[in-house]
């Protein structure tokens, strides 16, 4: 029986900080814990609005360190980003493990393959998007999205393995040249013990919509403010309600007083135990991609947490996301069109308040439950990486 290894963990985000980000990588590790491997996770300081929940497991050992955070408490930026990166190449260049994993930005990816090439270990790199895609979306100089686009193609090129969230980011992953065997496309998922049609529920009276996550630049969560005006002539005691953080919250809150003051709440950052309970009882949740901008391959997380407990999904954009929903029935597609999102958001209100919305409940959450366990997830990612160590 071969012995078990030491498995390293390097990630800005880790449980319990609220994030798709940080769910992926507790389910990474549980994956390496159940095969009998050891996990050391290498990460930062939470901030004040994480959860008091307790990560620790038997074979975990979690090293925090503080870090620089934005205004939002995100480790979101250059300088908050090396703020990590500067002290995790010394903690991983004296630390003992056998395989490495690094966790995006590409910035902390290229330590960890530095690192890992002084120390003659092998390492994978987790690819839940494509960042230099980001940068693009953000408009920022030529000269920075080169940089970008070639730490991030270096970074996948030399991993052991590259982990992908599912197909589209697959195809974008070879196009940096990364070669096609070292990619493992293991999907993506929420915690299906947690995100369940079964358990309380928030009242449904007032009726509401929600959208919960982070609310960033590519998302464009203000259009559904947007559309709240043609909802409310319909549903005047419609209520819209934000849970999370980003960089778009001052555009949503400046949108909210201006076109429907009162009927939209933004609730900040709570456990996921609270936001499934939010979801369960809202008449739809709310996911968007601003279509165009680069992202149009992404399938957001809340996606899948809001169907797992069988609330139906509005999807505002194209590609993937809109057919994920489109095409296993999880809710309703739309173009990103403040006209289009009002009308899906008032069949939403109409579906709740007659029953419909319940009777397909369990429909979605089996769907999810068969197709994105966050579980068979990390179970799959783990064995990935544990099959590229040994090649």
């Amino acid at each position: 029986m071969p012995r078990p290894r030491r498995i390293l963990i390097a990630s800005r985000l880790f449980a319990p900080e609220v994030s798709a980000g940080a769910f992926r990588l507790r389910a990474l590790a549980q994956g390496f814990l159940r095969r009998g491997h050891e996990v050391r996770v290498v990460t930062t300081t939470p901030p004040p609005t994480a959860p008091a929940t307790p990560v620790d497991e038997a074979g975990l050992t979690i090293a925090r360190m503080p870090v620089l955070r934005d205004r939002g408490g995100n480790v979101r930026g250059y300088l908050q980003y090396l703020s990590f990166d500067i002290p995790l190449f010394f903690r991983m260049l004296f630390a003992r493990f056998d395989q490495a994993v690094a966790e995006a930005p590409p910035t902390t990816g290229l330590v960890v393959s530095v690192v890992s090439r002084v120390r003659r270990k092998p390492y994978a790199y987790y690819a839940a998007d494509i960042w230099t895609d980001g940068v693009i979306a953000m408009g920022a100089p030529a000269v920075v999205v080169r940089i970008m686009r070639a730490v991030e193609g270096h970074v996948m090129r030399k991993a052991a393995c590259v982990l992908s969230i599912s197909d589209e980011v697959t195809e974008r992953i070879t196009g940096f040249g990364v070669d096609p065997a070292r990619i493992a496309t293991v999907g993506n998922g929420v915690d299906t013990t947690m995100f369940t049609p079964d358990g309380s529920a928030k009242p449904s009276s007032p009726p509401y919509l929600v959208y919960t996550g982070t609310m960033s630049e590519w998302q464009g969560a203000e259009r559904f403010v947007e559309a709240m005006p043609m909802v409310l002539e319909r549903h005047p005691d419609a209520v819209l309600r934000f849970f999370g953080q980003g960089a778009s919250e001052p555009t949503i809150r400046a949108a909210a007083e201006r076109l429907a003051p009162g009927r939209v709440e933004l609730g900040g950052v709570v456990p996921p135990s609270e936001a499934a309970e939010w979801i369960r009882g809202a008449a739809a949740a709310l996911v968007s991609i601003v279509p165009g901008i680069g992202y149009d391959f992404a399938r957001p997380t809340k996606t899948y947490a809001a169907a797992a407990c069988g609330t139906p999904v509005i999807f505002a954009g194209t590609g993937s996301g809109a057919a994920l929903v489109r095409d296993h029935g999880l809710g309703r597609a739309v173009d990103y069109r403040a006209e289009d999102i009002a009308e899906a958001m008032i069949l939403a209100l109409d579906d709740a308040a007659s029953g419909e919305t319940a009777s397909r409940r369990r429909a979605r959450a089996s769907w999810v439950e068969e197709h994105a366990s966050l579980r068979a997830v990390g179970g799959r990612a783990a064995d990935a990486v544990l099959a590229a160590g040994v090649r």
